[in-house]
Formats: C-alpha cells, sequence, structure tokens
C-alpha cells in the first residue's frame, strides 16, 4: 500500500543517487556533486562506474585548468560521489534519478526493484524522454511518488530541465524536485507526460521531416543542414543532429510519438528504420547520415555522397547589370546586396517616387554600416551610386538579371513576369523571391519558361547569408549554372531544391511552429515555457511564438495554408488558434498584439 503524502513528508533533496553511468547519467551526477549532493552512482556495469569516475575525474581537471574550481573544491566534489553496481546503494537517497536505456522493460525492472529498496518518502524520477511517466509510475507501489526529470544533453552545459507530472505524481513532489533544479543552476519547466514532452516533442517531429525531405531525393544533406543553420539560426542541421542523438534513439522517440498521436508528421521516415537495422546509428558507431573519423568522433570524412568541390555546372550566362522589381524592404536589401558586390542595379517600381523612396532606405542601411565601421564612407557612397531607380519596369530592357521582389500574391506575380517577358532582352535571367508559390506557375506566365528560378532570399537580404535556388522542371542548366555564380559573387550560401511549397526551410520551420501553437492550445504548456523549453534545450535563437510575432501571423497562416494545399497531410493544417488571431486582426509585432502584447511605438 503507498505511504500517504504529507506537506512534511518530503525529505531535503541532499542524497541523489543516479540509476544509468552512460553519458547523461555521468553528467548529471557531475551537476548534482558540483551543487554540495551527495551522489550515488549506480550502473550495473563495472566498467560503467570506473569510465563515469575517470570522466569526473577529467571533466573536474579541466574545471580546475579553466580557474572555474579549486583543488579542493574539487577533491571535495570528488568525495561526494560513490558509485556501485548494486541497487540496493539507493537505499538512503532522498531521490533516485533513473537514466536507464529507454526501454519499458529495463525501466519496470529498475522500478519494481526500488519499491524494496528506498524509504516510503523516497522520490523516484525517470530520465526518459520518449516513454509514459504514467505508464511507469502506475506499477510502481508509490505512484504517488514518481515523476519525470528530463535533462538535456550535455547536462552540465545545458539549462533546461523538464519536469514531468503525471496524473498520479504529488504536488509536493514535483515541487521538491523544481526547487532542486533550481539549486542546480537549471530553468525547470513543467510540462504533462507525453512522449517527446516540450522540446523534443517539437524537436523529433522537425527532424524526422527532414529524414523524409533528404530520404526523397528533394535537397542533399549538406544543403539541408546548411539551410537550416543559416536561414533559422540553428546551431546545427537536422540530418548532423540526428547522427549526434543517435539515429536509433530518434526512431524510438518517434515510434513512441506516433503511437500516441497517430500524426503522420511523428511516423518515423522510413530512412531511419533503414539505417537502425544497418547499424548506422551516427556518430557514435562511425556512420549515420554522414561519415565521421571514427566512432564516437564528431569529425565528418568524405564519402560517396560528399559533392565535389568546385565541380563545374554548365557554362553559366554573363551578368553585369540586375533588375531588381518592388520598393519594399526586401527588394531594397536585395538591391544593396548586389550593388555592394559591384553590380549594376536597376531598382524599379510602380512609381519613381516609391523607387527613390527605396533608395533612400539603401543610402540609411549603408550609413549605419559605415558607422559600425564595417565599410568607408567612399565604398558606401560608390555602392549607392550604383543603383538606379525607375519608375516603369520598361529601365530593364538591358538588365542581364531580374530579381523579382513584390508581393507575396500569385496572380501579381504572373502579371510583373508577363511584362519582364516583353521588357527584358533575350538571354536575361528572370528570378523570383517568392517563399512560398510555385516558380513553375510565374515561368509560364512567360514564353521562356526556361529562363525563369527561384532565388529565395531571406530577411534581411544584407545579413543573411542563404539563398535558396529553386529549379522548375523547365529551368534550363546554364540559368541554373548562371544562379549558382552571381550567389557566390554576392557572398551569399546558395542550396539547391525542387520547386515544391516552403522549399527547404519554411517547408521544415512551418510545420514546428504549428505544433508549437497546437501545444497551447491543448493547454499542454504556457507561451513561455514552450519559448524557453526550445531556446534552453534545442538551442534556438528565438521560441517558436518569439518568432511567429516576428515573421508575422499573417504570412505564417498563409504559408500554413500553402504547406497544407500541396502536401493534403493533415498534421499541416493551420492551428485554429493561428486562424481566430489572424482574423482579429492580432497579426504580432506590426500591429503591437499577437501571441503576446508590444508596447506600441
Amino acid at each position: 500500500m503507498a505511504t500517504p503524502l504529507s506537506d512534511t513528508s518530503l525529505s531535503p533533496l541532499k542524497t541523489i543517487a543516479v540509476v544509468g553511468l552512460g553519458t547523461m547519467g555521468t553528467g548529471i551526477t557531475e551537476v548534482l556533486a558540483k551543487a554540495g549532493r551527495t551522489v550515488v552512482g549506480i550502473d550495473v556495469s563495472e566498467a560503467a562506474t570506473a569510465q563515469a569516475v575517470a570522466a569526473l575525474e577529467s571533466s573536474t581537471a579541466r574545471s580546475v585548468e579553466r580557474e572555474r574550481l579549486t583543488e579542493q573544491e574539487r577533491a571535495e566534489l570528488l568525495a561526494r560521489v560513490r558509485t556501485s553496481t548494486d541497487l540496493r546503494a539507493a537505499a538512503d537517497a532522498d531521490l533516485v534519478i533513473e537514466v536507464a536505456p529507454e526501454s519499458y522493460e529495463i525501466k519496470h525492472q529498475i522500478f519494481r526493484d526500488l519499491d524494496g529498496i528506498v524509504r516510503p518518502e523516497t522520490i523516484l524520477a525517470t530520465g526518459t524522454n520518449a516513454l509514459s511517466v504514467t505508464r511507469l509510475a502506475a506499477d510502481s507501489a508509490r505512484p504517488e511518488r514518481v515523476l519525470g526529470l528530463h535533462f538535456f544533453n550535455p547536462a552540465p552545459a545545458m539549462k533546461l530541465v523538464e519536469v514531468v507530472s503525471s496524473v498520479l505524481t504529488a504536488p509536493q513532489a514535483v515541487t521538491a524536485v523544481t526547487d532542486l533544479a533550481v539549486e542546480l543552476g537549471k530553468e525547470p519547466v513543467a510540462v504533462g507526460d507525453r512522449p517527446g514532452f516540450v522540446a523534443d516533442g517539437l524537436l523529433f517531429g522537425y527532424l524526422n521531416q527532414a529524414a523524409a525531405m533528404y530520404e526523397a531525393k528533394y535537397a542533399s544533406r549538406e544543403d539541408i543542414d546548411a539551410a537550416m543553420r543559416l536561414g533559422c539560426g540553428l546551431p546545427m542541421g537536422p540530418l548532423a543532429l540526428l547522427d549526434l542523438i543517435g539515429v536509433d534513439t530518434a526512431r524510438t522517440v518517434l515510434d513512441a510519438m506516433y503511437a500516441e498521436s497517430r500524426d503522420r508528421l511523428h511516423a518515423p521516415a522510413p530512412i531511419l528504420k533503414q539505417l537502425s537495422e544497418a547499424g548506422l546509428t551516427g556518430r557514435k558507431s562511425g556512420r549515420g547520415f554522414y561519415t565521421y573519423e571514427a566512432p564516437g568522433s564528431s569529425t565528418v570524412v568524405r564519402d560517396a555522397l560528399t559533392p565535389l568541390e568546385g565541380a563545374q555546372l554548365a557554362q553559366g550566362r554573363t551578368v553585369r547589370s540586375v533588375g531588381v522589381a518592388g520598393s519594399g524592404t526586401m527588394a531594397s536589401g536585395i538591391a544593396e546586396v548586389f550593388a555592394k558586390a559591384g553590380y549594376k542595379v536597376v531598382l524599379a517600381a510602380r512609381s519613381e517616387e516609391k523607387a527613390q523612396i527605396a533608395k533612400a532606405r539603401i543610402g540609411k542601411s549603408l550609413a549605419r554600416s559605415v558607422d559600425k565601421g564595417r565599410m568607408t564612407a567612399e565604398a558606401a557612397a560608390r555602392t549607392l551610386e550604383l543603383i538606379t531607380p525607375a519608375g516603369s519596369y520598361d529601365a530593364f530592357a538591358d538588365v542581364d538579371l531580374a530579381v523579382e521582389a513584390i508581393a507575396e500574391d500569385l496572380e501579381v506575380k504572373q502579371q510583373l513576369f508577363g511584362t519582364l517577358d516583353k521588357v527584358c532582352k533575350p538571354g536575361a535571367v528572370l528570378a523570383t523571391t517568392t517563399s512560398s508559390l510555385p516558380v513553375v506557375a510565374c515561368a509560364r506566365a512567360t514564353s521562356r519558361p526556361q529562363d525563369v528560378i527561384g532565388m529565395h532570399f531571406f530577411n534581411p537580404a544584407p545579413a543573411m547569408k542563404l539563398v535558396e535556388v529553386v529549379r522548375t522542371v523547365l529551368t534550363a542548366d546554364d540559368v541554373h549554372a548562371t544562379v549558382r555564380e552571381v550567389c557566390a559573387n554576392i557572398r551569399k550560401h546558395a542550396v539547391d531544391c525542387g520547386d515544391r511549397a516552403g522549399f527547404i526551410v519554411n517547408a521544415l520551420l512551418f510545420p514546428y511552429l504549428n505544433n508549437a501553437i497546437k501545444m497551447v492550445e491543448e493547454h499542454y504548456a504556457t507561451l513561455d515555457d514552450i519559448d524557453a523549453a526550445m531556446k534552453l534545450g534545442g538551442g534556438y535563437p528565438m521560441g517558436p511564438f518569439e518568432l511567429l510575432d516576428v515573421v508575422g501571423l499573417d504570412v505564417s497562416l498563409a504559408i500554413e495554408k500553402v504547406l497544407h494545399r500541396e502536401f493534403r497531410d493533415p498534421g499541416l493544417a493551420p492551428a485554429p488558434l493561428l486562424e481566430h488571431l489572424v482574423a482579429a486582426g492580432c497579426l504580432g509585432r506590426k500591429t503591437g498584439r499577437g501571441f503576446r502584447e508590444y508596447a506600441r511605438r
């Protein structure tokens, strides 16, 4: 019979047992010992306990070298840790943190054995990121004392800890481990029990889609990873991250998520199963999506899939002058990029006045660069002189490349391409900067669809390094080669992809954002907790709701609708909350209110 909880029954969490001394268990042990806790590290393998002690000695020695610890503090820290291969060593623990392999059978056996070893008031925490805490708790003699405590790897460095409650968990137990997490210098986030919790629940759906995108041969592994690093500011690309996490681990998490959600976005991509069953599990095996110098190494080495450096594309066309159509922020940013690279630029808008305003905006941007010491006043003046404003697209008669950066409306773009077809000289390359519309639809509005390609710049264009180069089934090889050469000349990183909704970045980014909104709709977690989880646990520069408010909820909804219409996947249907906010005029920072409220300037 379970011991009833009272407010006074919780002991201070001073002695803590860590069961499972792999990388995560060893990291958690170090965090606890540094915070003054007595730690009992337990593993069935003597080799694992010895390796954990050696890792602790090594990491603390580095801390002394870096003057983060004194020799005496190091000695005291190591003295607070003892190891054992017998689970009975946890008998005096106030808290047991289990970080054994992700298997119900293994974890159930540990919890059953602990029931006969620890005191009735001892809290039992599982470090799972994929399995049901409720299911583990239900078979325990004290389910009210069982919860989830999900650290992130590497535990000493990562600030996020997800505190996972089941319907059986006592509030006092949650409070005790939450307080402990704060004392450890971590930022705890309270979440309910579902596979993946917040951070992994959002992260693994995105990783799965990236694996499926690669499997479909839509883009190369290098281009998918570069697109997400440069387009979203992520510390790692999704395929490299899958290799770091472990392809087999990712498959296990996704299997658990799909079993609960039945969302096709969580159904593991077949390539994850194929790699896992072949033993190609990522860095730990020396090969996954990439090939590594040795098992456990982070150094990527060439393999049969590595693109050849300096591989010759078709001979490109000569580009000396560029026309940029539009007068908004994107158009002026693109014009600035080309002018900085020494191209003559014609900046054309629907009126001379709009074009002049756009050029003035570029002048202010260049002046800021001068103020920050990024360029000289003379270089800024030369750059501005290369830009000629025009009130008519007739000014594009002699340009070698015309780049459209007008409203994201297919009819409007098609009309413009019809005009460019008439105005631009034979052999001129015609490019659209669309982020979500079919490039081929713009191409078909001309009599020369072979000359049309997508060049998707990211905002702000002068700062963002990425350009998605979008070939249609009609784009000529030399047009593709021309745009790749131009991207190199303007110092942008070009990635190749086909002509389908969202290209690489938006196709992976917006389903993730949509799933974050669904978490809030379902009252699973708060905006603040989700944003904190993704920044602290996933290394994202912005949380999903911060990003949605910056991008604009109307823009986000439009992209979601395009993705849903093209792929016809129910999981991509825009979250109703997003539709309601847009209908109410709450569009994000630009209106002063989106998911959050902002002070009006």
